[in-house]
């Protein structure tokens, strides 16, 4: 059970710690920095924060001594990828996650505009992946809540590291067996309900908010979509829809990494307004693959809410028990009974885009 916990926020990458019997600031890197993601690699204790500066570009920096101190590493780049107008150019580094247990050094980035990158130096070089970034089917690609599409979700197979699934908004679900070589769409049983009845169920005009798997059931994943909830047992194909209320709208999943069966959402009005429904803030949660639904409330705000939970403002540990959950409005709560109750952190803090068990 992990006792520490890294938030993204704009203002800085802020350290939580639980201390006895409760969770509080402890730290705070990059102060005044946005941060959009962090990653602590279990596999070596590396830290890394992505930030993004705005007018002076993003950055990434890594930490050899658990954030003590920093260095800045490489970006992945777009460098001789088009030319003129047509050349993009890095907005935004949206997830970071390790390569397998038997890759030492291999990360992984998605990124706006919409490319996958892979380093097998720990940060100091990237490498696009070229195979899906030429892919023809990628002109279909477009933006959700960007301007431009990107990718925000990445996993890695845990049986078998040369197996990546990556989620994209707005072009559905990817995977490719072979570390990158080849790729293959999936999707089937996603419903785009913003797009003609007749285009609704085309695989590239899907928008997964969220793609995650389960640890101990890899063929089984759960997607928080922008028009509801997925779940498939039989990898990126096989999809069925399912109702969550109060309402299937969202942007955050979490599974847990033992029980396929298992999920938490936070569910939300959708498009324009995106707030809690009621202004209550709740987590959904299923036991038994989406047949059901609880919601979960205890703990949170039920009045005059309007804390919105972006894509990987939820997370879960490895026990399954412990969860954290941060907001637009700087709220963090934690929960050490799956999301029975939840307890807040006293601290106001900035904007949440990320929080991570480390």
């Amino acid at each position: 059970m992990s006792d520490r916990l890294l938030v993204s926020t704009r203002k800085g990458l802020i350290e939580v710690r639980r201390n006895g019997g409760g969770w509080g600031h402890a730290k705070a890197h990059f102060l005044g920095s946005p941060v959009s993601a962090a990653l602590k690699d279990a596999r070596d204790g590396t830290l890394y924060a992505a930030l993004d500066l705005g007018h002076f570009g993003v950055k990434l920096h890594r930490s050899d001594d658990d954030g003590a101190s920093w260095t800045e590493v490489a970006v992945p780049s777009y460098e001789g990828v088009g030319e003129g107008e047509d050349a993009p150019s890095l907005k935004l580094i949206w997830c970071l996650e390790p390569g397998g247990a038997d890759q030492p050094g291999v990360l992984w980035a998605g990124t706006l505009p919409g490319g996958l990158f892979r380093s097998e130096d720990r940060g100091e070089s990237w490498t696009l992946i070229r195979s899906l970034w030429d892919d023809p089917r990628r002109e279909q690609w477009f933006g959700g809540g960007y301007d431009q599409p990107g990718i925000h979700s990445i996993s890695v197979d845990p049986r078998n590291s040369s197996a990546v699934s990556v989620a994209v908004s707005c072009d559905g679900v990817w995977e490719t067996r072979d570390g990158g070589q080849t790729w293959t769409l999936g999707g089937q049983g996603m419903r785009a309900k913003y797009l003609p009845p007749e285009q609704a169920g085309d695989p590239t005009t899907q928008d997964p908010h969220r793609m995650v798997r389960c640890k101990a059931a890899p063929d089984s994943y759960w997607v928080q979509h922008h028009n509801g909830v997925f779940r498939s047992r039989s990898g990126i194909d096989g999809w069925e829809e399912l109702k969550v209320p109060p309402s299937s709208f969202g942007f955050a999943v979490a599974v847990h990494p033992d029980d396929p069966d298992c999920a938490w959402f936070v569910p939300a009005v959708k498009d324009e307004f995106r707030y809690p429904v009621d202004q209550k803030l709740v987590v959904t949660r299923t036991r038994d693959g989406g047949q059901s639904f609880e919601v979960l409330s205890e703990g949170l705000p039920q009045d005059a809410s309007y804390d919105l939970v972006y894509r990987h403002g939820l997370e879960i540990d490895a026990t399954g028990e412990r969860l954290a959950m941060g907001s637009t409005t700087g709220g963090l709560w934690v929960t050490e009974n799956g999301g029975e109750a939840w307890s807040g952190l006293p601290a106001r803090l900035p904007p949440i885009y990320a929080v991570r068990f480390a």
